[in-house]
């Protein structure tokens, strides 16, 4: 067993014994570590410096309780929590999150994640994540409201825009955001640098809604051309129906393919003759309503309860773009049963482990998250440049960056994976490109 080999065992031995009741953190962590053996054999020092043993540790976590009041004058408590991960090359970045089944697991691994797709992006900011296990579904404006002020009285110790940058996550949009913003300047004089994916109206990105969805399809775009491939008239099945899902959908028509389908958490649609991506928005954006009403604007589709990826129909590329561990073994099988020869995740970690060697074992091409939905951050980031500045860039500008951002982090991303004798596997080539900036880093600061 080479040195390297024998270090990633005992790192990932001691994060098991550490973590052992954190699995989405732990899933990350294995995935992770056991892809970047070349680049720790290339590079003794790393080992040395004990990169590994300190990356995996957060540089701080914060958890606290949120008191709030519902309409009806009872009083609720949720937990939420701030992960700042690594500082190596810029302040903390990530997105809080608001879903029940948020906990510490979840926000070390969407954290940890935070680290390498930063990385990749080219942009000075180091990684991040956050959130709380409450449910802004079915909440009223006005609880909506309260629970943020009352998170932000909180969080805005710890935040900064030199310091920690959050931005919104699934539960998290252009609503949530304002709340927290609102509350954050109350206590603390305007400062717009201090969150991301605000409205234009004070410091917002023009693009930064579309961000993440448009630039899985700028990754997606590159990556099937270099395999002398395209979306034009290729089927595809989207799932999720928020914002990723929707304008992922979008640049997918924008390029001539065929959307078949979309989800949410309760089921999915099929519409043969192409889903009808602003009825998506209407009902998700205006509607606040469930994926199911889509058959009643459109009868000749069909609604299904369940998850889409368990749904034989024939198609070509795969953009699951809902959640974590979305697509298991069984659904990965029927996935390659139903023809498709390219998967790119617009969530994070929407595959698991198994999956992901079903799909590379088959030769699927592969986008890994933390590569092919850089988009959103990398935005994020822009936003952040613009608020410094005090300046508004066109939509132009900005779509130009990020679709320049994602070509480079594809060929980045390829051109790793073949430099370290891994050719074709994203995967690693996404890792190692990531981890070898980060590494550096802080290597060259010292042990802090």
């Amino acid at each position: 067993m080479s040195e390297a080999k024998q270090y990633i065992e005992q790192i990932y031995q001691e994060v098991k014994e550490r973590d052992s009741h954190q699995p989405e953190f732990l899933q990350a962590v294995y995935e992770f570590f056991y892809s970047i053996e070349p680049v720790l054999s290339a590079h003794p020092e790393f080992i040395k410096e004990n990169i590994l043993g300190r990356i995996v540790e957060p540089e701080r976590i914060i958890q606290f309780r949120v008191p709030w009041v519902t309409d009806q004058g009872e009083v609720k408590i949720n937990r939420a929590f701030r992960v700042q991960f690594n500082s190596a090359i810029g302040p903390y970045k990530g997105g809080l999150r608001f879903h029940p089944t948020v906990d510490q697991s979840i926000v070390k691994f969407l954290g940890f994640e935070q680290i390498f797709k930063n990385s990749l992006t080219g942009l000075p900011i180091g990684g991040g994540k956050g959130g709380s296990d409450f449910d802004p579904k079915g909440k009223s404006d006005a609880e909506v409201m309260r629970f943020c002020q009352s998170l932000m009285t909180e969080l805005q110790k710890y935040i900064g825009p030199d310091m920690d940058v959050p931005a919104g996550d699934i539960g998290v949009g252009a609503r949530e955001i304002g709340y927290l913003y609102g509350q954050y300047k109350k206590l603390n004089g305007s400062l717009n640098g201090v969150l991301t994916g605000k409205p234009l109206l004070y410091g917002g990105s023009i693009g930064r809604t579309e961000a993440t969805g448009y630039g899985l399809v700028y990754f997606t775009k590159a990556m099937l051309e270099d395999a002398k491939k395209s979306f034009k008239q290729q089927r595809v099945i989207v799932s999720g129906s928020g914002n990723v899902a929707t304008y992922a959908m979008e640049k997918v028509h924008e390029y001539e393919g065929i959307v078949i389908a979309c989800s949410d958490s309760d089921g999915y649609i099929i519409d043969e003759e192409g889903i009808d991506i602003e009825l998506v928005k209407d009902i998700k954006e205006n509607r606040r309503g469930r994926i199911s009403e889509y058959v009643s604007d459109h009868p000749n589709a069909a609604y299904y309860e369940g998850n889409v990826w368990n749904h034989k129909i024939s198609y070509d590329i795969a953009l699951p773009c809902a959640t974590q561990n979305e697509i298991t073994k069984d659904a990965a099988s029927t996935i390659l049963e139903n023809g498709v020869y390219a998967v790119a995740e617009g969530a994070n970690m929407p595959t698991d482990l198994e999956s992901t060697t079903l799909f590379q074992e088959a030769g699927v091409l592969f986008g890994p998250a933390k590569a092919a939905n850089a988009g959103g951050v990398a935005v994020s980031a822009l936003e952040m440049s613009q608020n410094s500045q005090r300046l508004s860039w066109t939509l132009e500008d900005v779509d130009h960056r990020l679709k320049s951002i994602m070509e480079n982090i594809y060929k980045q991303v390829s051109e790793t994976a073949k430099e370290y004798g891994v050719e074709g596997d994203f995967a690693a080539g996404a890792n190692i490109a990531g981890f070898y900036k980060v590494a550096n880093a802080m290597v060259s600061q010292g042990i802090v």
